[in-house]
């Protein structure tokens, strides 16, 4: 069995995430994905909450998988909660050219770090290459419309916040 760990912040799940950990369950028989926890920053939703909204994503695109995806949180090197949990892949989306410059400054330093573990690039599909979470919160804040950029629980829990 073939483990990946998809690292990301997923604050809010976006349309791109979902396409990339599509993807991903089509090169790995399961898929560990892991949502950073950093104390310095204040996320929208908590750990639990973008956990829960990750599982209901990938129940509604892909209802026949859901027991093949793990969320776990994590607070360390993204290659050492890999080896935690198990994965030797590590999987990075990719929107652009600048993101691939990026990455694959980051493939070569995990490289070095943990040669057991092998870096897998997924490109996101054309529609969601111009999303990131950031935009999305700043979008949303302002009460512009999100729903072309994410799935329908997020889009839901984000409105849910909004009119609270």
């Amino acid at each position: 069995m073939t483990t990946a760990f998809y690292p990301g912040s997923f604050d809010p799940m976006t349309n791109g995430h979902l396409d990339v950990l599509v993807q991903a369950l089509n090169v790995a028989s399961h898929v560990v994905v892991g949502v950073g926890i950093h104390p310095g920053k204040a996320p929208m939703f908590s750990f639990d909450e973008r956990a829960d909204l990750i599982r209901q994503c990938l129940a509604d695109a892909l209802p026949k998988r859901e027991a093949d995806v793990s969320v776990v949180s994590f607070d360390c090197l993204a290659v050492d909660a890999a080896r935690k949990f198990g994965a030797n892949l590590l999987v990075r989306g990719l929107r652009d050219g600048s993101d691939f410059d990026y990455e694959m400054q980051l493939a070569g330093m995990n490289r070095q770090l943990a040669q057991d573990v092998q870096t897998v690039f997924i490109p996101a599909g054309t529609a969601s290459r111009p999303i990131t979470a950031t935009l999305v919160r700043q979008i949303a804040a302002m009460g512009g419309d999100v729903s072309a950029f994410v799935p329908k629980p997020v889009l839901k829990a984000l409105t849910s916040r909004r009119s609270a």
